[in-house]
């Protein structure tokens, strides 16, 4: 039975449960921003055209506009980080990593946009499942892979700080190359 000692064999498994009690902290916290229902006096049309809800916040300003399109790339941008966190895996692949995480992010932004549908005062937006999208990739991009390195790392230095180390005043041992043996 292995030990999972100073060696970094036991980081993966922290950072696999603390990605999994994030994300799902995360989650709740976007369900309940998303799926309560609003007490308003009017409620827009559903926009179904890509892009013009952007053009629309562009006409208001830039700071309202600001403001707008960073809430929709921040909705889900924490996911880019928490999903491949919550994997747990040091060596995967950056694309394949993207592509999944993007992947997931898109499903649950439309998973949310199609409840919404039933919600009172919440308005389906296309447009919102393109920035959450956006969000997911550009977290994702910006700290994953440096992240991943990083761990590699600390895991590559613990590990050789554990490796036994050779006494240098004998030198090694000599070893014989393997010989096959004649029945």
């Amino acid at each position: 039975m292995q030990r999972q000692g100073s060696d970094g064999g036991s980081a993966a498994p922290r950072v696999r449960v603390a990605g999994g009690v994030l994300l799902v902290a995360h989650l709740a916290l976007v369900a309940w921003i998303t799926l309560r229902p609003l007490d308003v006096l009017w409620v827009s049309a559903a926009n179904l055209r890509p892009f013009a809800g952007i053009r629309a916040d562009l006409a208001l300003g830039p700071q309202e506009a600001a403001r707008r399109i960073g809430e929709g790339l921040g909705l889900l941008a924490p996911l880019g980080v928490l999903l491949p966190m919550a994997g747990g895996k040091l060596a995967a692949s950056p694309l394949g990593s993207l592509l999944r995480t993007v992947a997931v992010g898109a499903l649950l932004s439309l998973g949310i946009e199609l409840l919404q549908t039933g919600v009172p005062g919440q308005v389906v937006d296309v447009d919102s499942l393109l920035l959450n999208t956006v969000g997911v990739a550009l977290a994702h991009l910006v700290i994953v892979p440096a992240a991943r390195a990083r761990l590699r790392r600390r895991v590559e230095t613990r590990r050789r700080a554990t490796l036994p180390r050779e006494d240098t005043a004998q030198g090694r041992t000599p070893t014989i190359a393997r010989v096959g043996i004649a029945p």
